[in-house]
């Protein structure tokens, strides 16, 4: 075998892996939320939540890519650790398209090539054919890397060091570490299967061996949803640790039943003379028989799965982004839709300390000023990872409602960053007054009440317009009334605490102390008719429900 086949074998596996990529990126663009509500519609069942994980990786065609989303799916809170496993379990089936459709004798990388340069070359209008365009592409990029393989590991049936390697390794475990550390070091089920089709296509690995090194590539495939899930919360690590013990327990039972019955005579009756086609019957079986026996427990799965992976204790608000994910980068819209959710997060926490400042205020309480400090501290965190997920995001082949929704994004959690640090202003003056013993005249009291009513019932108004993205015109006008009926609210209580300084019924440390608080209460009306006015007016109400 010559250093070209070398360089050739590595040619195609880049290629190979190239179109997986390109296909699936493809794919997660053109689809979208399509996706997303594909899972939400068939994921409470586990039968149907199966049936997605096939169709998906079908489509995708790669496993691992699919397990990957399902991981950042759970960490993000778009599925539960109960939808994910039968998702995961359906993958495992759908990655057998890829080895049965490069079993099959037609030129698949010219035919899907083709297609895709004619849907890529249609015009700006055609945006989801143009996507759909790149999928095929890379399907075809996939094959042809596939056949540039098989060229290139033909010349080993001649090399007799080869030949007498495999005529002498015969040991199944043997066979199993092999295939799970090849799958394990390209992180592509597809493409280790299809390695493997390509030796045994050249008569170069017989079949008796070859379904060993298939039955540990099953194992190989999950190291990449292990390594997906670093730094994931413990429902996307249980997630992946599914994945492990579903194709562990299925390589098991399969190293047995191939030791104790003829399986490979029964593989190669059915399908004689084509190698290939019987390696991807092995894989069919294989993911097929696991499914249908542990389907049915799952739930015995997930419970082996929270044994090993403990909860998190977590203490308030946690310094963690939770419903997005990097890895929802490859599907845009769902990556804006969930950190439109993150935005809503950020708006409860300040709202939150907003009402627990006024508290303080009117009653000093120690652990819940320290709970504000600390929320201040996750909204100052969160203002910080928000805005570089909206820096990434924005950098995507985003739709016009995303753009519009980003750009949005970016103003609102500034906003709500501010209503934190103002609440924080309020929050010191809570303590300057306690420690100083600072009194206040009833009627002062009461002003300040008042105005404390006023301003959070406009957060709330504003924060539920951002939530529904509401165009509501009545609404609208409610929010700027009552931002007009602040502003000469404050304007009037300056004007009757000058009157109360001028006859000395205020001390100045007291009115300086009354005045901070009216400025940092009307600048929090500020921010909130912001919020308010920030909602896409051509985003249609309650999309994001």
């Amino acid at each position: 075998m010559s250093v070209m086949n070398v360089l050739s074998l590595l040619g195609g596996l880049g290629l190979f892996l190239f179109g997986m990529k390109i296909m699936g990126e493809g794919l997660e663009r053109a689809a979208g939320n399509r996706l997303k509500r594909l899972l939400e519609l068939v994921t409470h069942n586990r039968v149907l939540a199966m049936l997605a994980g096939i169709l998906i990786t079908a489509v995708i065609q790669s496993s691992s890519a699919t397990t990957v989303m399902v991981v950042g799916f759970v960490n993000a809170s778009l599925l539960t650790l109960t939808q994910a496993v039968g998702v995961i379990m359906g993958a495992n089936i759908g990655t057998t398209v890829t080895s049965l459709m490069l079993s099959v004798k037609l030129d698949f990388g010219a035919i899907f090539a083709c297609l895709g340069l004619i849907l890529s070359c249609l015009p700006g209008r055609f945006r989801t054919a143009r996507q759909f365009g790149q999928v095929t592409m890379g399907l075809g990029i996939l094959f042809v890397g596939m056949n540039t393989m098989s060229s290139a590991m033909s010349p080993l049936r001649d090399w007799q060091l080869f030949r007498d390697a495999m005529t002498t390794i015969s040991n199944p475990l043997l066979g199993v570490l092999i295939g799970a550390a090849i799958t394990a070091i390209l992180q592509s089920s597809s493409a280790s299967v299809g390695i493997l089709q390509a030796l045994a296509g050249e008569g170069l690995i017989p079949l008796d061996f070859a379904i060993f090194i298939l039955f540990g590539q099953n194992i190989g495939t999950c190291v990449t949803s292990l390594i997906a899930c670093a730094g994931t919360n413990a429902n996307a690590k249980r997630a992946a640790v599914v994945h492990l013990l579903f194709n562990v327990i299925g390589t098991v039972l399969f190293v047995i039943l191939a030791l104790l019955l003829p399986l490979a005579d029964w593989i190669q009756a059915l399908s004689p003379g084509n190698l290939r086609l019987q390696i991807a019957l092995v894989h069919i079986l294989f993911n097929v028989v696991t499914t249908a026996l542990l389907l049915p427990a799952s739930p015995l799965l997930e419970r082996a799965a929270c044994l090993l992976v403990k909860d998190e204790p977590e203490l308030g608000e946690s310094m963690r982004l939770k419903y997005f994910d990097e890895r929802l980068l490859k599907t845009p819209p769902i990556a804006c839709e969930q950190l439109f959710h993150e935005v809503q997060r950020m708006g409860d926490i300040a709202r939150g300390n907003l009402t627990g400042t006024i508290a303080c205020f009117s009653e000093w309480d120690e652990a819940r000023s320290q709970e504000i400090e600390h929320n201040e501290n996750v909204l100052d965190f969160l203002n910080k990872e928000i805005t570089a997920a909206l820096v990434e995001v924005n950098g995507l082949d985003l739709n016009d409602h995303d753009t519009r929704l980003v750009g949005s994004l970016f103003h609102v959690i500034n906003d709500l960053e501010r209503v934190g640090d103002l609440s924080i202003n309020v929050l010191d003056a809570a303590r300057v007054r306690v420690q100083e013993e600072i009194k206040f005249s009833s009627k002062a009291v009461s002003e300040l009440e008042e105005l404390s009513r006023l301003v959070t019932e406009q957060l709330d108004n504003a924060l539920e317009m951002f939530r529904t993205q509401s165009d509501d015109a009545a609404r609208i006008d409610a929010i700027e009334a009552t931002e007009q009926q602040i502003d000469d609210m404050v304007d009037a209580l300056r004007t009757h605490h000058l009157d109360r300084l001028k006859n000395r019924k205020c001390s100045a440390k007291n009115g300086m102390l009354y005045m901070d608080l009216l400025t940092n209460l009307e600048r929090i009306a500020d921010h909130a008719e912001n919020v308010a006015t920030s909602v896409d007016h051509e985003t249609p109400m309650g999309l994001w429900e």
